[in-house]
């Protein structure tokens, strides 16, 4: 009797046991519930760059030149 709840405790462990990839799916998803912001960065009254931030986390940099540049400063243009 004590070895089928061995056994069975041990089959329930390893099917419990989370794969390696779901672990690291999970600690990529914790980030994208924060919020995507963007932040123009001005130099002499002129934007240089648009950082895209998830948090305090840079993702990346957007040419203002760029079409989806342009996009995103004609929203915050019209909205303010």
């Amino acid at each position: 009797m004590q070895e089928e709840a061995v056994q069975s405790a041990e089959t329930h462990s390893e099917e419990q046991a989370p794969a390696p990839e779901a672990t690291e799916t999970a600690a990529e998803a914790a980030p994208s519930q924060e919020e995507v912001s963007y932040q123009a960065v001005e130099k002499e009254g002129t934007v240089t760059a648009i950082w895209e931030m998830q948090g305090q986390k840079h993702l990346r940099t957007i040419d203002p030149r760029s079409i989806e540049g342009k996009q995103i400063l004609a929203l915050f243009e019209t909205a303010g």
